[in-house]
């Protein structure tokens, strides 16, 4: 059977679904009235956080979303940058 889609195009699709996913449930959470519902809302969350991690790790793994290290100049300079945030 001819494939019609590759892993990185169907892996990207996920990807692309699942930050979508994580964002309408973060909105939805944030505008829930009623406990219940938010809290139902927010391990909904959390479950498509963790998809969306694994589609993520699968692609990183296959190459498909290379992420470069990061310099080490720049890092400090994020670092001091945000000092100011943290307490």
């Amino acid at each position: 059977m001819e494939e019609i889609y590759t892993d990185k195009e169907i892996l990207g699709d996920a990807l692309t679904a699942e930050k979508t996913s994580t964002s309408v449930y973060n909105t939805f959470a944030n505008e829930c009235v009623h406990e219940n519902v938010r809290n139902v809302m927010l391990k909904v969350l959390e479950e498509e956080h963790e998809i969306q991690d694994d589609v993520f790790k699968i692609m990183h793994k296959k190459g498909f979303y290379p992420t470069p290290e990061a310099e080490e100049k720049k890092v400090e300079e994020a670092k001091q940058k945000f000092a100011c945030c943290v307490k």
